[in-house]
């Protein structure tokens, strides 16, 4: 038993460990983007991965734009869409994702409740169909994300994204934050950043943005695939012109 009980704690040291080792990595990547940008991202690669495997060649769009050069109206209408308090928080908005976590369990109650009702073939239909994940998450729990981890859902990798939500904030300025995440977000099949998207649908530079059009891109983000396929949808305008109205009141960082 003395041998399996010293046995068993080194394992437990030997994986705190790794997890610490793990956090002073993502640590030194962190500060290194304070002055280099980042080349890529899990999520981009994971993409490219998927183009190539799936049309046997990759159609790709991306070049970085400093801060500068990036529209002061895209900025006011990706924080006004998707990030209200970016400025303010700490990188996690707790309330947001209380609310979010809330819709999502009535949401699959209904769900359950819906299946259980139905047909068998009407059961097989929705089980293909799960509810729709509702998210909380702020620009830096998105960028973080985005940044290095995979896009599965569970407690271990939610919790490696608090982390480094934190490490983004405590290491990097707001600005730098919104600069990296405008720079790599993704705006359609293989259109990343806010001067590929500024090419791709408008023909003009991330610089030369009007507010107008820095809304329609705002509300893309959500869901750029769907998006893409009608960027001048009915819904696509009038929610555009939601965050339009909500611009002139957003601070920046």
């Amino acid at each position: 038993m003395k041998l399996l009980g010293r046995f068993l704690l080194r394992l437990l040291a030997l994986l705190l460990l790794g997890v610490l080792a793990l956090q002073l990595y993502f640590a030194g990547r962190i500060a290194l983007m304070n002055v280099l940008a980042p080349q890529s991202t899990t999520f981009q690669r994971s993409e490219a991965w998927r183009l190539a495997v799936e049309q046997q060649h990759i159609a790709w769009s991306q070049q970085w734009v400093d801060d500068d050069a990036l529209s002061k109206h895209l900025k006011r209408a990706v924080i006004a869409s998707e990030d209200a308090g970016f400025v303010e928080h700490g990188g996690v908005e707790w309330e947001a994702l209380e609310k979010a976590w809330n819709r999502n369990q009535r949401e699959e109650a209904k769900a359950e409740k819906r299946v259980a009702q139905a047909s068998p073939a009407a059961k097989a239909r929705a089980a293909a169909r799960p509810p729709k994940i509702i998210g909380g998450s702020t620009i830096t729990q998105q960028l973080a994300k985005n940044l290095f981890l995979s896009g599965e859902r569970n407690l271990a990798r939610k919790g490696q994204e608090f982390v480094i939500t934190l490490l983004l904030e405590a290491m990097l300025s707001k600005a730098r934050i919104l600069e990296i995440y405008l720079n790599n977000v993704e705006w359609g099949e293989g259109v990343f950043g806010a001067q590929a998207a500024a090419r791709h649908y408008f023909r003009v530079n991330a610089q030369q943005l009007s507010a107008a059009q820095a809304a329609r891109l705002a509300v893309m983000l959500p869901a750029p695939k769907r998006f893409e396929k009608r960027p001048s949808s009915p819904y696509v305008l009038s929610r555009a012109a939601t965050i339009e109205a909500r611009m002139p009141a957003v601070e920046l960082p």
